[in-house]
């Protein structure tokens, strides 16, 4: 059991740690030292408006792993997180931009909104998946390049909103403030803890945690968890159990595009309080990396968030010193890629032990049904 629980530990860590040393040569190679990159890195990174920026930006790849991982324990790849958060975006700063309600139920109504629209813009591949059996990732990645299109022609023909003669961004209406989330910034003060001018912790992150304990209670805890983790273990296991397969698939991958219309709520609810042609993308991408990192736990996702979080942030101090930030892209690629290779081996040590376990039981076995023989 210690032995699995370190192999399964051991896996990411052997996967960053790798991804650091070939990091370090493509550092060399551009002329610069690693060991002084990686500590502008850290001492920036470290700095508490820093930490702020970085559980900010973990909170929507948080978000974005629970989605991507949610499709994963059934064996389900939903590569189209990256649409379901745009189009549930627009949606949502739409409605949200067009009425005035108490807080409370302006925030929820704009809420619902998004995890209806992730849903919806889910439907075709599952309805696609579910009667001709046309494989998620397929659909799911064709229903990205139309999101973009798509919110691209809302935004120019039916939702831009201009603010001024000058204003020459393509925007939707200013949600008011009663749709807008709360800062914690009270709560850190309160705390005792001094803010730099600028910091601004979201309060959606109350949220991410909140999803992270429903994702695990429903994983772990309920009987559509069993019977989603039993048909992506064995699905001829499973429908022999009494689970219906199209039923399951349907039920997750919905499931799955509503959390990801939760994606960009943090940011919009948090700091832009509109859709604009600048909301940040690739958050659905990245967050499958963070749930592969994460092995699917919502702890490890946490882990996956708040690490692709730091490296966003303290990449911000390389260009100030001449080195290229974009090695921090290089540096998650490397991550993506040796986290699979490292999962991949462990899998196969797993197989071995438990070839040589079930080796060793046998004679065992077979010696004690034969001193139970009568002679």
């Amino acid at each position: 059991m210690i032995r699995r629980i370190g192999l399964g530990i051991a896996a990411p860590v052997v996967a960053v740690l790798f991804s650091l040393l070939l990091s370090s040569l493509f550092l060399v190679l551009a002329d610069a030292s690693p060991i002084e990159a990686y500590r502008q890195m850290w001492d920036y990174g470290t700095r508490s408006d820093s930490v702020i920026s970085m559980i900010n930006r973990a909170v929507p790849l948080y978000i974005s792993g629970l989605a991507v991982a949610f499709g994963m324990k059934m064996g389900l790849l939903n590569i189209g997180v990256e649409g379901q958060y745009r189009i549930a975006a627009v949606a949502a700063a739409a409605v949200g931009s067009a009425v005035v309600l108490p807080a409370p139920l302006h925030v929820a109504l704009i809420l619902v909104v998004a995890v209806l629209a992730g849903m919806a813009w889910i439907t075709v591949p599952t309805v696609l998946k579910v009667t001709r059996g046309v494989h998620e990732v397929i659909s799911t990645i064709m229903m990205n390049a139309i999101s973009i299109g798509l919110t691209a022609w809302l935004l120019q023909n039916f939702l831009d909103e201009k603010t001024s003669a000058n204003d020459l961004e393509l925007a939707t209406k200013d949600i008011p403030a009663s749709g807008r989330f709360p800062s914690l910034n009270p709560v850190l003060e309160w705390l005792g803890l001094e803010l730099r001018t600028g910091s601004d912790l979201h309060g959606f992150v109350v949220i991410a945690a909140l999803l992270g304990i429903a994702y695990y209670i429903v994983i772990w805890r309920t009987r559509f968890g069993f019977d989603l983790r039993a048909s992506g273990a064995n699905s001829s296991a499973a429908l022999v159990s009494g689970v219906q397969p199209k039923a399951m698939v349907a039920k997750t991958l919905l499931i799955s595009g509503g959390l990801a219309g939760l994606v960009g709520m943090s940011q919009m609810l948090g700091f832009f309080y509109r859709f604009t042609v600048d909301f940040p993308q690739q958050l659905g991408f990245t967050g499958i990396a963070v749930a592969l990192l994460g092995r699917n736990h919502p702890a490890g996702i946490a882990i996956g968030a708040l690490l692709f979080g730091f490296m966003e942030r303290s990449a911000q101090i390389l260009d100030l010193e001449g080195i290229p930030k974009e090695i921090v892209v290089i540096m998650q690629g490397i991550i993506v890629i040796s986290v699979v290779v490292a999962y991949e081996l462990v899998r196969r040590i797993k197989v071995v032990q438990d070839q040589k376990a079930v080796a060793r039981q046998e004679p065992a076995a077979a010696g004690a049904s034969a001193e139970g023989v009568p002679a």
